[in-house]
Parts: C-alpha cells; sequence; structure tokens
C-alpha cells in the first residue's frame, strides 16, 4: 500500500481509540488556561506513542515533536488544536455529557485536540516517510482573549526549530460529516470587544426634564455607531458592528445615572479595523457631550484578520481533493466569527479548514456555542488521516 492507503486504513483502525479520547475530554471540559486534566491526558498519549514533548507552555500548552527521517535542515510543519470548553451548561443527553456543571465542549475542541493525537500517532508511524519535523501544538484558550495562541507564539512555539507552515482544522456544523470544507486568502475577520458606559444624572422618570437621560443617549450612540460600517467603511470589505448587552440601572419610573454597553466590531481589513476604533471611539465620545453627558470607552483589541496562505491552500485542496475525493470539498465563504489561529497566520504561511459533522437523520444539526451542539463522531474517521496526510504531503512538497 502506498502511504495515503496506509493512513487511511490505520485511521479506521485506531478510530475507536479516537472516539474514546474525544469522549473522555467532552466529559471533562475545561475553561481557558484551566486545561490540566486535558493536557495531562495529551502527555500521556505521546509518551505511549514515543513521541517527545514540551509542557507547560502558554500554562497548559503541550508541543509534541515528530521527527522524520532528515538531516535537521528540513522543514517543520506545525500542527495545531485547541483544548478549551466554553462556560455553557450541557443540554445534550448522551453518554459522554459533560460532567462539569456549566461547562461544555461546544465548540469542538474535544474533537481538535483527539484528533491531532490520533494524528500524531498515525505519523509517528510513518516518519520514515518523511524528512523534517512535524510540530503537534495542543493550545490552551482559543475562546478567550488574548488567546492562547498568541502567548504561545511570544513563548517560542514557531521557534528551535523554526516553523516552516501551519495546518489547522476545525469542526463545522453547517458541512455534512464526510465532506471537507477550505478557503485560499482571507477566511476568518478580525474580533474587537467595545465597552462603554454613558453618563448622566439620574432621577425621576416623569422629570426628564431635570436630568440628563443616559438611556436616550445610549440609544443615539448605539445608532449612530451603525454608520461606521454602513457610511464610514469600505463597501467593499465585509464589516459588522454589533451590540449584545445594554444594561441600564434604572425601572420603569426611574431615570438612571448610567448605562453599561457592551458590543463587538468586526472586520476583514486589518487597515480599516485601526481606523473604524477611532471612529468609534469619536462617535461614542461628542454624541454623549452633545447631549449633556459623557462616557468612559474601552476597545479591546482581539484576533486578527484570519488569512490561508494562497500557495498553501492551492497546494492543501490538491491534497485534500486526493483524500477524500473533489466531489466532497467545497468552497468556504467568508464568515465573520474570528479565530486564534489567525495570530499564526500573521506569522507563517497557513491553512485552516474546516471538518463538517452535520448529520441531519441523527439530529446533529446545532450550530457552535449552543448547549445542544453535538458532532457526528463519524467525523473522526477522516480527521486524523487526513490532518496527517496534509502534513506528510507538506514535508515533501
Amino acid at each position: 500500500m502506498n502511504v495515503q492507503e496506509t493512513l487511511k486504513q490505520r485511521a479506521e483502525e485506531i478510530f475507536p481509540d479516537v472516539i474514546q479520547l474525544r469522549r473522555t475530554i467532552h466529559q471533562n471540559p475545561e475553561l481557558a488556561f484551566e486545561e490540566h486534566e486535558t493536557s495531562a491526558l495529551v502527555k500521556s498519549e505521546l509518551e505511549k506513542w514515543g513521541i517527545e514533548y514540551e509542557e507547560n507552555v502558554a500554562k497548559t500548552g503541550v508541543v509534541g515533536y515528530v521527527q522524520g527521517q532528515g538531516s535537521g535542515e528540513d522543514k517543520v510543519i506545525a500542527l495545531r488544536a485547541d483544548m478549551d470548553a466554553l462556560p455553557i451548561h450541557e443540554a445534550n443527553e448522551v453518554d459522554y455529557k459533560s460532567k462539569n456543571a456549566g461547562k461544555m465542549h461546544a465548540c469542538g475542541h474535544d474533537v481538535h485536540t483527539s484528533s491531532l493525537l490520533g494524528a500524531a500517532r498515525l505519523l509517528q508511524e510513518q516518519r520514515a516517510h518523511f524528512p523534517g519535523t512535524i510540530k503537534l501544538i495542543f493550545q490552551p484558550s482559543e475562546e478567550k482573549l488574548p488567546g492562547g495562541a498568541s502567548v504561545m507564539i511570544e513563548e517560542g512555539v514557531l521557534a528551535n526549530p523554526n516553523v516552516t507552515s501551519i495546518i489547522g482544522q476545525h469542526v463545522m456544523p453547517y458541512i455534512d460529516v464526510g465532506r471537507i470544507g477550505m478557503r485560499k486568502g482571507i477566511y476568518m475577520a478580525s474580533a474587537d470587544e467595545i465597552y462603554f458606559t454613558v453618563k448622566g444624572q439620574g432621577g425621576h422618570a416623569a422629570q426628564p426634564q431635570n436630568f440628563i437621560d443616559p438611556v436616550i443617549i445610549t440609544a443615539h450612540i448605539i445608532t449612530q455607531l451603525q454608520t461606521v460600517v454602513s457610511r464610514m467603511a469600505d463597501p467593499r470589505i465585509p464589516s459588522v458592528i454589533s451590540f449584545g448587552k445594554v444594561h441600564a440601572h434604572g425601572a420603569t419610573n426611574v431615570i438612571p445615572n448610567e448605562v453599561a454597553v457592551e458590543g463587538t466590531y468586526r472586520t476583514m481589513n486589518e487597515g480599516q479595523r485601526d481606523k473604524a476604533h477611532a471612529m468609534i471611539a469619536d462617535i461614542i465620545h461628542h454624541t454623549a457631550k452633545s447631549m449633556g453627558g459623557s462616557a468612559d470607552i474601552n476597545i479591546v483589541k482581539g484576533y486578527p484578520v484570519l488569512t490561508n496562505d494562497e500557495e498553501l491552500g492551492s497546494r492543501a485542496r490538491e491534497w485534500v481533493d486526493s483524500y477524500v475525493g473533489p466531489e466532497n470539498v467545497e468552497n468556504l465563504d467568508l464568515w465573520l466569527a474570528a479565530e486564534d489561529f489567525a495570530w499564526y497566520t500573521q506569522e507563517v504561511p497557513g491553512c485552516f479548514y474546516r471538518l463538517g459533522t452535520r448529520n441531519v437523520s441523527k439530529g446533529i444539526v446545532h450550530g457552535l456555542h449552543t448547549p445542544q451542539f453535538n458532532v457526528d463522531e463519524d467525523a473522526l474517521r477522516l480527521s486524523t488521516g487526513l490532518m496527517a496526510w496534509l502534513a506528510i504531503q507538506e514535508q515533501n512538497a
């Protein structure tokens, strides 16, 4: 058998083990930078297969090393999986339901970690078929700023030896199981958090003429901020501004002293991103001042735009077509969600693709970050072998 056939066969043979890993991780979800049990499980598996690793990177992160048969001057390909869960109470009634109340793997990181462990096992078995080094990045805290990727980069995960390209996969509940989604170039948006507090002068709601109403000021600000996208941004660049939390400490008959607001700004262009921050701050400040109030503003810069390298993306598309068949690969559209894998793509050529996990017949249709999210575990038949295949192909490209 050739390498691809061997990987497919071995992926099928280790499939039950990978499912068990996924279920163990799913039952024991841990939040950002608290992934101690998950990290211990990763280290135990790497040790089992004779894979050297570095621990305590970015607190709970683990970096494994699969050495090929080269001279030491060859490529270094990184594969990345995130390990953290979300503060969500799971609503699924399954045997492997979360044991940790209020914590859940609602974004598929249990799949990512178990898949990379499976891929690591396959790569260790096939290391005679590539020359260089494959780094296995088990990353904490994808879900929480500043993102574990940025911390791992600061601590040297892309150096010693220097990574030449990086590949990551992510579950996608909007793509059927057995299919893969891919896109070259810009794929996911930057994501920044907007916090502001509008301050006025509260009092009895029956006497608004005597006070400065921060609720009315806030309403004007939120409406005006929509022009940052609709009138101030280049309409050819996808952008969005949304506010999901508005907290006024008043009542039916009480005008509050202040209103706290939280939201997000996202775009596909880093230059537009910086300009928008200035516009947002100006609109909040000047609108509040013009109506007699004031505002405290904090814009937290989050993950950057995720850009898949064009050349790596072209190569990877050919390899994915070969592995799953071109009829099972679909082109991804731009998506204004964000991912801290973007930090890696700012430093080295990257390829971030999607693993289909949807199965309507099984009722597996719920979106990411929901209490009912789950995956069709048949996706793990594909995820391990494909990731190993891509790493080997990139090593030999």
